[in-house]
């Protein structure tokens, strides 16, 4: 009950909610339609005004259409015709203010050219070559017009050139009238000389009281070609022949002296000839000449100033002919005059300064006359770097004249001994002279010998070079190389290290040189070949000690250990020992030609090959002899010593091998092989003679021997072919005797069989041969 109580109750109360809610929801409803009356009420007035204007918009456009359609009916036409006769208008204005330019140009260029002529009657130069420039100026302005050209412009531009070139003649009377060359035919050599002696420059610039009126001023003229741009031209023609017929001989030949002398309205310059007091003429001559050649010219002809176009100062005439000249003139003052002042001897180069002083005196004076601007010029500077010009020169004439030495004869020789010595002034002593810092020799004894210990010493000639014969001129070239290093000890540091190099480059020359311009004397005369190969020897000998012998008078490069020339020595040795090998080879290719033809020394027996084989003999001895006789007094003893014991060993040696190689030999052929033989041991060592005093070659006559290394090998092979079969055995002495000393077991054995037939004896000889 309770239950159905609480259901009731909560069912009433949710109606009354339901009704509420209801309720409440009609009252607002009301409410809205309310507010939507309201609002319809206040929109109706704004949309019947709204209806309004788009009434009257639309006529608005109405009215829009008609007046577009009459624009492009009737405006529109009318415009179009009106700019085309604007456009028209336009270009005919343009080609009317065109034509009117152009008629004003022509006006300009016509007044021009008869203001010119005007001036030109009057001789007002410089107003009618400005009258030119100025018809130029409208000229080119016309020329310069695209689209639009004129038949007579080319008629305008003859006329100018005509009267451009008018003018250019009458300036140019004017000038010549001004300036007088006075000059002979041309010719060279002693004739330009004397050509030059009658050539006078006259200046008529000084105009008398009575011309004065009538003539015009030279500025005038100048400055008239200056306007017309032709005074570069004239005094670029001006200045070579200033610099041909007046300021080069001047600087060239001593003997000519400037001669000045003034005249009424007139100055001269001309030249006299005086005998010098030296082949060359001092710096100081020659700037002094120069100098005044240059003052009158700026006296009487070169102090005007003139304005160049397109300049906004006036430049002096002389300015502008330095700027010409110059260059070549001090070109020639360096190579003709101050490259011949440079001294010769480092002792003379104190006296320089006076030199110097002298182009500085001389370049100021022409800065005044304003012929040269401020920077210092080419010329002082070669002056000022008179230390290595002084070893440029220096070195150019040590390579000359060790070139000219070395393209001498090789024929003409000296003798060498050990007491020779190169002929050099005293060196100073080490600390002396300038040179306190350089370093001290060791002491040698008074002797000068070298002590070694308490009781060894060397002789003085212990390195000496051995007794031989140079050429004259190597002699000559030793003595150059030590005068020019001495030279350097006493020079400035830059100078010391030119004429070293210097030197090492006078040995190149020679290694370079001589072979090749000696090639073929060396290839076809023995003696050549010799003495070369002692010139080489002799240069190596003094390239060992070179260095050193300087290393303590200076201080320079020369005092440092590595300044030395050892390394140049073993080229040298080389470069003889080829030479002479060279020759080696031709001769023994001669010797081993003239024993081909013996006919390999068989069948002695028949006369015909023996008188071959003599003959061989006799030619090769003639040879050796011949060579002997050449080479005597030229090699030194041991040199020329061993070279012939080659050359004779060559021929024994041939001889032996082709007669240990003969397979029959009969006693016959044996008796005249020996004879044969004989002829060569006994004429052999004759061929010795290294000196020229006979009894002194007799020593190394008996001493063939230690030269000739086949010599007992030749005379053990005559004592076998004179000997029996126990001899030979004797000889060998079971490969100890002197026969096994030279020849082999089979060499000996092939021997017996050619010359002793086919025996039991022989049998047992060839079995002890082992």
């Amino acid at each position: 009950g309770s239950l159905v109580a609480a259901v009731l109750a909560h069912s009433g109360r949710l109606d009354k909610e339901h009704l509420g809610a209801r309720v409440g929801r009609l009252s607002r409803r009301g409410e809205v339609c309310t507010m939507i009356t309201r609002r319809y009420g206040e929109f109706l007035p704004s949309l019947q005004s709204a209806e309004e204007l788009v009434l009257q918009v639309d006529g608005l456009s109405s009215n829009i259409d008609l007046l577009r359609a009459g624009i492009e009916n009737e405006v529109k036409q009318d415009l179009n015709v009106a700019v085309a006769e604007f456009t028209e208008l336009k270009q005919q204005l343009e080609q009317d203010t065109l034509v009117l330019s152009v008629l004003k140009k022509l006006q300009e260029f016509d007044r021009a050219i008869k203001e010119h002529r005007t001036a030109l009657l009057e001789q007002k130069y410089v107003a009618a070559a400005q009258q030119l420039e100025k018809a130029r100026g409208s000229l080119r302005n016309l020329e310069s017009r695209k689209g639009f050209e004129l038949k007579i412009l080319r008629a305008l531009s003859t006329e100018l050139t005509v009267q451009t070139q008018n003018m250019l003649c009458h300036l140019g009377e004017e000038w010549q009238k001004l300036v007088v060359w006075q000059l002979p035919p041309s010719k060279g050599g002693s004739a330009f000389l004397e050509a030059v002696l009658c050539s006078e420059l006259h200046l008529h610039t000084v105009p008398s009281k009575e011309e004065e009126v009538s003539s015009p001023p030279v500025a005038s003229v100048l400055q008239a070609f200056a306007v017309l741009g032709e005074l570069q031209t004239r005094l670029k023609a001006f200045g070579q022949l200033l610099l041909k017929y007046i300021l080069k001989p001047l600087i060239s030949y001593p003997s000519l002296q400037p001669l000045t002398e003034e005249r009424p309205g007139m100055f001269i310059l001309r030249f006299k000839s005086q005998e010098p007091a030296l082949d060359q003429s001092s710096p100081m001559e020659v700037f002094d000449k120069i100098k005044l050649v240059f003052e009158v010219l700026h006296e009487y002809l070169l102090n005007v100033p003139v304005e160049q176009p397109g300049e906004d100062r006036k430049v002096s005439l002389t300015e502008l002919l330095g700027d010409l000249i110059w260059e070549e003139l001090s070109n020639c003052l360096v190579q003709n005059c101050l490259v011949n002042s440079i001294p010769t001897n480092s002792s003379k180069l104190e006296q320089y300064t006076e030199v110097i002083k002298s182009t500085e005196e001389f370049e100021k004076a022409l800065k005044k006359m304003q012929f040269l601007k401020g920077d210092t010029t080419d010329l002082l500077k070669y002056a000022r770097n008179v230390n290595s010009h002084f070893a440029s020169k220096k070195c150019q004439d040590v390579i000359a004249a060790a070139r000219n030495l070395m393209t001498s004869e090789i024929h003409n020789t000296v003798k060498i001994t050990p007491d020779s010595c190169v002929a050099l002034p005293q060196l100073p002593a080490p600390g002396s002279g300038g040179h306190s810092k350089a370093q001290k020799p060791p002491d040698l004894l008074h002797n000068g010998s070298v002590e070694l210990g308490s009781e060894s010493r060397l002789s003085q000639h212990t390195f000496s070079l051995p007794t031989c014969r140079i050429s004259s001129w190597v002699e000559q070239l030793m003595e150059l190389v030590y005068q020019t290093l001495l030279e350097a000890t006493v020079s400035t540091e830059q100078c010391c290290a030119q004429l070293f190099y210097s030197i090492r480059r006078v040995f190149q020359l020679f290694y370079e040189v001589v072979p090749t311009y000696h090639k073929e004397s060396l290839q076809k005369f023995p003696q050549l070949a010799a003495i070369h190969h002692n010139n080489c020897m002799y240069l190596a000998h003094h390239l060992l000690t070179l260095g050193h012998q300087f290393r303590y008078h200076s201080t320079n490069i020369l005092s440092n250990s590595m300044a030395s020339f050892v390394d140049l020595v073993p080229a040298f040795r080389r470069l003889g020992m080829e030479c002479f090998k060279a020759q080696m080879r031709v001769q023994r290719e001669e010797i081993l030609e003239r024993l081909s033809s013996a006919r390999n020394f068989s069948n002695m027996d028949d006369e015909e090959n023996f008188r071959a084989a003599n003959k061989a003999i006799k030619q090769v001895l003639h040879q050796l002899k011949r060579l002997g006789q050449v080479w005597q007094d030229v090699f030194p003893v041991n040199v020329y010593c061993k070279a012939m014991g080659t050359l004779l060993n060559t021929a024994l040696a041939e001889i032996v091998t082709r007669i240990v190689a003969l397979e029959d030999i009969s006693a016959e052929d044996a008796d005249r092989l020996y004879s044969l033989c004989r002829i060569m041991v006994e004429e052999g060592p004759q061929v010795f003679t290294p000196l020229p005093e006979e009894e002194k070659n007799k020593k190394y006559q008996e001493e063939v021997p230690i030269y000739v290394e086949k010599w007992m090998t030749f005379k053990e092979l005559m004592i076998i072919l004179q000997a029996n079969l126990q001899e030979i055995v004797d000889q060998w002495a079971d490969g100890k005797g002197p026969l096994a000393a030279e020849f082999s077991a089979a060499e000996v054995k092939s021997l017996i069989r050619a010359l002793f037939q086919n025996t039991e004896r022989r049998a047992a000889a060839l079995a002890k041969i082992k």
